[in-house]
């Protein structure tokens, strides 16, 4: 998701706000359950519609840029590879100042990164999305979200470290994550034509079923660039074999895993001090994201 643009929502995001703006726009569905999804998520707010339907609406200005995005490309994507179905795109009405869609409830459950049960045949799975994204040739592609050089992350990532010196009940070693992360910029970049991206393959946007992948959702941060942008889950999510598993899978190589490293290490050192006292998953996730990167390294 792209958390990069804040907004304030004037009105609140409730089911009451749903359903009216579903009975205003989508008469069809009127007077269908309507009840919040919970969700670590702090872009968007999901909701329910019935059984088999799930309106999200974005919570911020980025957010609704992502909602945009999706409207129109995932349509262009669906025949190409499994993506979520757009079925309404709402829009901004009873005092909600953004587009919002309507989407096919697409059942599955949320993966535990410490208690995966399958997590080298997820792993494999993920590297067959990951690659089935890369061999999308559609044209006038947007740029993936955070999807160019590795050094347009310095600034805020040296910020972030030192945050986190100033927080030592974190327990965070700000030598050691300064080190990888110069490491990753000491890599060679990618000089290849950009390449097709989900560019957020968080634990929140992986569906599980029977412990193997059956869906990935929120695409808000796609399209084109460096191939290490879809690296995030050897370390968001995967233990030690699975990313291994997934490596292998994908047939990454050295200059290719030390930008994804870096990548992965970015995204948990900016988000740890601001989500700590904000959103515990997102927290809890970055930590283990430092962890697991310190520990591959």
């Amino acid at each position: 998701m792209n958390a990069g643009k804040q907004g304030t929502v004037p009105v609140p995001v409730d089911e009451v706000l749903v359903r009216r703006l579903v009975a205003g726009q989508f008469p069809h569905w009127d007077g269908l359950r309507v009840r919040r999804q919970p969700s670590g998520g702090t872009v968007n707010a999901m909701f329910r519609l019935g059984p088999d339907l799930v309106v999200r609406l974005p919570l911020q200005a980025g957010g609704a840029a992502d909602v945009v995005l999706e409207q129109e490309w995932l349509p262009r994507l669906a025949p190409l590879l499994p993506v979520p179905t757009v079925v309404g795109s709402g829009q901004p009405a009873e005092g909600f100042p953004w587009p919002w869609s309507v989407f096919r409830w697409l059942p599955g459950e949320l993966p535990e990164p410490d208690a995966l049960r399958e997590p080298v045949g997820l792993a494999r799975d993920l590297a067959d999305f990951v690659r089935a994204m890369r061999e999308v040739g559609l044209p006038d592609a947007p740029d993936a979200y955070r999807g160019g050089p590795l050094a347009s992350l310095d600034s805020a990532t040296r910020a972030a470290i030192d945050a986190l010196r100033g927080i030592p009940e974190e327990g965070i070693d700000g030598n050691a994550v300064a080190a990888v992360w110069a490491d990753s910029l000491a890599a060679p970049g990618w000089d290849g034509p950009p390449v097709w991206l989900h560019a957020d393959l968080m634990p929140g946007n992986v569906l599980l079923r029977g412990g193997r992948l059956c869906a990935v959702i929120d695409f808000g941060c796609m399209g084109t660039g460096d191939p290490a942008c879809d690296l995030f889950p050897a370390w968001n999510l995967l233990p030690a074999e699975g990313r291994a598993a997934f490596r292998e899978s994908l047939g990454v190589d050295a200059a290719t895993w030390r930008r994804g490293r870096g990548r992965a290490l970015s995204q948990a050192l900016i988000s740890l001090p601001y989500h700590r006292s904000r959103n515990a998953a997102m927290a809890t996730n970055a930590r283990h994201v430092i962890r697991a990167v310190l520990r591959d390294s």
